[in-house]
């Protein structure tokens, strides 16, 4: 019996997702897709143009889905406030996300936290499109440090963004990494109240204002 032509792409993201979570990025492949699917390589070929074009679409989606609750999360808590009360309650919201986002959405949440992107998508070269759609993103995520500095603290430079970054990512992933912890109650508000503790104390000064901390040229300098 011939296979299904594809009729719903999400259906292949859906599957795209599951397979990362349960069996990691290496057994993402088309074949094994298509396995899980009943759709031909051809089809998902056709719809996706590669393995690398289905994974970064899959990738993409997740990520949109869950900085648009982000997002929704950071406008409710400047809206409820004022001034820097309500910027801290904003990092706060903005630290919550993952752990609301995975209660909302287990298999999406556990693909975006425990996938490594760079691992899921190999050496392959992207589309330019999805390319360029996935810049998008990290600008996006890096344009919301940046005002979320600014909030809190009136400037926007390496080092205030980088205390930003630490509350949004580094912490609620530590935490909701630990042993694959459900995000219940308990692990959400250690989350807040790591995140208000550090918000407590002053962020490192800037490197204009201290040359010194100017770091090696060969780092890195986006957040």
């Amino acid at each position: 019996m011939a296979r299904p032509r594809v009729h719903d792409p999400d259906r292949l993201l859906d599957a795209t997702e599951r397979l990362a979570v349960d069996s990691g990025p290496s057994a993402v492949t088309v074949r094994a897709i298509s396995e899980l699917t009943a759709v031909s390589n051809g089809a998902i070929y056709h719809a996706f143009g590669s393995r690398a074009g289905l994974v970064g679409r899959a990738w993409l989606r997740a990520a949109r889905r869950f900085l648009a609750m982000q997002d929704s999360l950071v406008e409710a808590a400047f809206d409820a406030g004022q001034g820097s009360e309500a910027a801290v309650d904003a990092v706060v919201a903005a630290a919550d996300a993952p752990g609301r986002f995975m209660t909302d959405h287990p298999t999406t949440g556990r693909f975006l936290l425990t996938v490594n992107r760079a691992e899921l998508l190999g050496e392959a070269e992207l589309p330019d499109d999805l390319a360029a759609d996935l810049q998008d993103l990290d600008q996006q995520l890096a344009d919301l440090f940046v005002r979320l500095s600014r909030a809190l603290w009136g400037r926007a430079d390496r080092a205030s963004v980088e205390v930003i970054r630490d509350c949004v990512v580094e912490i609620p992933t530590a935490l909701l990494l630990r042993g694959s912890r459900t995000p219940d109650e308990f692990v959400r508000a250690r989350i807040a109240a790591c995140v208000r503790a550090v918000l407590a104390l002053d962020p490192p000064p800037s490197a204009l204002d201290h040359p010194e901390l100017h770091r090696s040229p060969n780092r890195e300098d986006h957040p």
